[in-house]
């Protein structure tokens, strides 16, 4: 049973904006870090973005000012608004969970930013 779903990856011009969503499970979200990370390709899988349980946010200096991490605990659902995208944007975005000593991942959703 999946715990994370993503969605929201599209393609778009550079200067625009998307929101990807990630929703987990009830019993997830209520305790777990949450975060967004992103590979290129033929890079490595980095983070972007991650809020803690109590709302507390942290970000890549590659995206900070441009990116918004945001979680709805009535939807069990945390976001990624993404403004003013580069093409450097490009990637496939992960959602991440993590608790205890455990991690979980959802299956990627591709964000592409070109003209």
């Amino acid at each position: 049973q999946a715990q994370l779903v993503e969605s929201g990856g599209d393609w778009v011009q550079p200067g625009g904006s998307l929101r990807l969503s990630c929703a987990a499970s009830r019993s997830l979200f209520r305790f777990a870090a949450m975060g967004w990370y992103r590979q290129a390709p033929g890079k490595q899988r980095v983070l972007v973005a991650g809020i803690s349980s109590g709302g507390t946010t942290n970000y890549s200096d590659s995206v900070k000012g441009r990116f918004t991490i945001s979680r709805d605990g009535a939807k069990n659902t945390v976001y990624l608004q993404m403004n003013s995208l580069k093409p450097e944007d490009t990637a496939v975005y992960y959602c991440n969970a993590y608790l205890g000593s455990s991690q979980y991942w959802g299956q990627g959703t591709q964000v592409t930013v070109s003209s």
